[in-house]
């Protein structure tokens, strides 16, 4: 009965499914390891038409295939299901290899289906209707949402190519994986924060230039990738309303937010974005994801201050004027994008998180989801290419200090490039 009723359910407007939240986001096992399991059918035959229909299924109720109401909302299902898929298919990139066929079969039919559920989201705009007597009216007809129709389409372009990416390694005769047990750990030349990756090995006297060359190729392709993906991921986030359970939460000031030290060097008369980040201590990814929410936190209050108009405005305090405010909402803007391109393979701030949970837009849940595993997807990518390069650096300094010298030349031009 159920697959009977999913097979006639489609949207048709640009509002969410209906549902309940209750778990948090990648807390999810909607779309488990060995694939999608195949429903079957009375006598016990397996019926591939239905594996979407049972997917589909599992979406429409939120993952609660109790039929109960505890299941989550359809947006947050299928953003679940988009980070799961994704998870479970690419995990941790150790290595510069191609995606096996099998998973890379997964992978497209697996997000065709997802992304289907865009096919029938619509809006209604105003068009011209002429009757058969001569008489012009204005009516309200359907067509696809536009953010949908401009951005699918170029996901599934930085998707491909970073498919792409992945299928030109794995022929490669300079460089090769070896397991960490099998180097000493004097020799390995691993880095202390990718300990648990297979060590890179090149030949004695560092790659060849061709070599080098075709890799800083890829990864400057990878590098407009993940700049892509960053873009309509900040885009599509600052679509998503700011829940009044994140908004509840915050302090009623950014002196408060920000801390004095933060604050008093935010909003003094001279200001200089990169000084002020060069001070901060950024050790460990946990400090930075911490400095990361109090600047956002900071932001949405002086925003919500400028704009604020009900009586709730009085109780936030007036001590600080509307225009200096302003200056230092921008303020704490630029930091905030400077810090993310810095920094592009931190985790989800708590802002973020808190969007991603609470809301209820089925395409702005696809475009966000997409977007970020792509984002995920090429920061790995573009690390594993900075591992060999790491590795070469290293044997290159102890064949040839002047070489290596010559190479670190060459490699901060390219960067600069």
């Amino acid at each position: 009965m159920l697959r009977t009723i999913t097979r006639k359910c489609s949207i048709r407007g640009s509002s969410s499914f209906k549902g309940t939240k209750t778990s948090k986001l990648n807390h999810q096992n909607l779309i488990p390891d060995g694939g999608a399991t195949a429903v079957t059918d009375d006598i016990g035959t397996k019926n591939a038409e239905d594996q979407p229909m049972e997917r589909f299924a599992k979406l429409l109720l939120g993952e609660d295939m109790s039929g109960g109401g505890k299941g989550v909302s359809s947006a947050l299902a299928l953003s679940n299901a988009v980070t799961n898929l994704a998870a479970s298919i690419f995990g941790e990139k150790g290595r510069l290899e191609p995606l096996a066929p099998e998973r890379k079969a997964r992978w497209r039919k697996e997000m065709d289906w997802i992304l289907s559920v865009a096919d029938h989201i619509v809006e209604l705009v105003p068009a011209k209707q002429t009757s058969k007597d001569g008489t012009e009216m204005e009516v309200m007809v359907t067509r696809h949402r536009a953010d949908l129709l401009a951005n699918i389409p170029g996901l599934r372009k930085l998707d491909a190519m970073l498919i792409e990416t992945l299928n030109n390694f794995g022929q490669e005769k300079e460089f090769w994986y070896v397991p960490k047990n099998d180097v000493e750990e004097k020799e390995s030349g691993q880095r202390e924060d990718k300990w648990w990756h297979p060590i890179v090995k090149v030949p004695e006297n560092g790659l060849s230039e061709n070599q080098l060359r075709w890799l800083h190729f890829q990864m400057e392709s990878v590098n407009q990738v993940l700049k892509a993906a960053m873009n309509i991921n900040a885009e599509v986030l600052s679509e998503i309303r700011i829940p009044e359970s994140y908004i509840d939460s915050l302090p009623k000031n950014g002196r408060d937010t920000l801390g004095d030290s933060i604050y008093k060097s935010i909003t003094m008369e001279y200001f200089d974005p990169v000084q002020f980040l060069a001070s901060m201590d950024f050790s460990t990814e946990h400090k930075i994801l911490d400095f990361k929410n109090r600047i956002e936190a900071s932001v949405v209050i002086w925003r919500r201050k400028k704009v604020q108009k009900d009586a709730r405005s009085s109780s936030w305090g007036t001590s600080v004027s509307v225009g200096k405010r302003e200056l230092f909402e921008e303020r704490a803007a630029t930091v905030l994008l400077i810090l993310k391109q810095h920094f592009p393979g931190l985790p989800q701030s708590t802002l973020d998180i808190s969007k991603i949970q609470e809301n209820k837009d089925v395409g702005l849940a696809i475009l966000e989801s997409y977007s970020r595993v792509l984002e995920s997807l090429a920061y790995s990518v573009m690390s594993r290419i900075e591992d060999v390069l790491h590795a070469d650096s290293l044997t290159r300094a102890s064949s040839s200090p002047a070489r290596s010298e010559m190479s670190n030349v060459d490699a901060f031009r390219s960067s600069a490039a």
